[in-house]
């Protein structure tokens, strides 16, 4: 008789989020700023895998694995099976894997992002059906990107970042990643934050082609650039290297940093631009794909 084979495990995308521009326009009292910002995703992405088991634990494998700890209980993936576990009033019972392709703390969202692929893959797993609301409170409970991740559209951030809108559609443009090598926390950068607010800047149309969506960002700006370089001066030479690029269309810093993207008008164009730039700057990330 021939050897069972084990099953071949179903791997999640967690797709790199991008906010296009981030406008801060605001501050609450308790110290939290308020946003507008424009957000997309990239197909460069992590991946995460379930499987039931005895117990609930967690592997890592991938480029940026020996950056996290197995198992450790603070981890968003962790949590987010633990979160659904118990809104479903059973036991966590599953293996995860987390293949880690994204830097972290480099403002593309990535554990946000692992987290929700993490609530898509046990709720295929479990066989169950949540309504919308109850799936966006788990998510919000684990942090203010994770609903957005949960749907991995084009979206309209606001509030603090819980307020979500559908975006128009965006077209298909290349996309460069790139991350200088260094992490930076959030909390430190929105500390950083001086001078005055900007104004919201939503449009209404989508933009017809990559050329058409590069002019509308062109126009808005990420208001925490200036407070990342404080922290670190590497995104300065990384945004020079990205503008510079044959056909990019726009660089820009990504969230809080330190990743910075171009877009360009096709992803040939990204994948070629990206192949020099990592001779160029062989220690650094460098990913190239597409907007989705």
């Amino acid at each position: 008789m021939a050897a069972e084979t084990a099953p071949v495990p179903r791997w999640w995308r967690a797709p790199a989020k991008l906010n296009l521009y981030l406008h801060v326009v605001g501050k609450r009292p308790d110290g939290y700023h308020l946003l507008d910002s424009l957000v997309a995703f990239a197909d460069i992405a992590d991946r995460v895998a379930v499987a039931s088991a005895s117990q609930l634990s967690l592997a890592l494998v991938g480029p940026f694995a020996g950056a996290l700890a197995a198992n450790d209980k603070n981890n968003l993936v962790w949590r987010a099976a633990e979160a659904l576990a118990r809104h479903l009033g059973r036991t966590p019972n599953v293996a995860l894997t987390l293949e880690k392709n994204l830097p972290i703390a480099s403002g593309i969202g990535g554990g946000s992002s692992d987290a929700a692929a993490t609530l898509h893959a046990l709720i295929d797993l479990w066989h169950v059906k949540l309504d919308d609301s109850a799936l966006a409170d788990i998510a919000a409970a684990l942090g203010a990107d994770v609903p957005v991740c949960l749907a991995a559209r084009p979206s309209w951030l606001g509030g603090i970042g819980e307020r979500i809108e559908r975006a128009p559609a965006l077209p298909p443009a290349g996309v460069i990643l790139v991350n200088p090598g260094i992490a930076l926390p959030t909390a430190t950068v929105f500390k950083s934050r001086r001078g005055p607010f900007s104004a919201p800047a939503r449009f209404d149309a989508a933009p017809a082609n990559p050329d058409a969506l590069a002019a509308l960002l062109a126009e808005r700006r990420n208001d925490l650039t200036a407070a990342a370089i404080d922290h670190v001066p590497a995104i300065t030479m990384v945004l020079q290297r990205l503008g510079a690029a044959e056909g990019a269309l726009l660089a820009r810093m990504s969230g809080s940093g330190a990743t910075c993207f171009a877009l360009f008008a096709a992803e040939r164009d990204a994948i070629a631009a990206a192949a020099k730039l990592r001779a160029q700057e062989p220690g650094w990330w460098v990913a190239a794909g597409r907007l989705t």
